[in-house]
């Protein structure tokens, strides 16, 4: 009798300390699951500060009416929604997503894009529905396209806010299907 005790009460002990094991083992995996996803989603702050170094340099700065805007860090306005239409194609017809971005120098400008977004948008949409789908296929076609659209939102601003307001307009997703 003495001797199945002690065996029972050696069978016990394992069981208890595989349990301890086990709980030890998950908590350290849920901390290095919590610590991977807080280091997944916090930003990296000196990316950020190098980007906007690198939008101050000289090379950034492409013509004489951008230097003229330059006063001040680049800031980025996103527009609500990504413009979304139909091109004809050779076959059939083509629907195109364009997320966009608008960078601005300086706080009043910011404040002067967001207050007329709605133009903005109109003006975009008139000048991407205006494109083909042969032009929209090459990177060549979506630069020319970048650039027509930013003519056009100067051109639409400078009267109404007494300067262009907008350095570049940013293509920050593009899906054609």
């Amino acid at each position: 009798m003495a001797e199945e005790e002690t065996l029972s009460l050696e069978e016990q002990a394992p069981k208890g300390k595989n349990k301890l094991v086990i709980i030890i083992a998950a908590v350290v995996l849920l901390l290095a699951i919590a610590g991977g996803a807080f280091f997944m989603l916090s930003g990296d702050d000196s990316a950020d500060t190098e980007m906007a170094n690198d939008a101050n340099t000289p090379a950034a700065q492409m013509s004489d009416s951008n230097e003229a805007m330059s006063s001040g860090q680049a800031q980025y306005v996103a527009l609500p929604r990504p413009f979304l239409f139909n091109l004809p194609g050779t076959k059939r017809s083509v629907l195109v997503q364009i997320k966009v971005q608008l960078m601005v120098r300086g706080s009043d400008n910011e404040v002067a894009v967001q207050k007329h977004i709605p133009l903005i948008e109109s003006e975009l949409l008139s000048t991407f529905s205006s494109s083909n789908v042969q032009k929209l296929s090459t990177q060549a076609g979506k630069d020319e396209l970048r650039q027509q659209a930013l003519v056009n939102v100067q051109n639409v601003l400078t009267p109404i806010i007494g300067r262009k307001g907008v350095e570049k307009v940013l293509f920050v997703g593009f899906v054609m299907q």
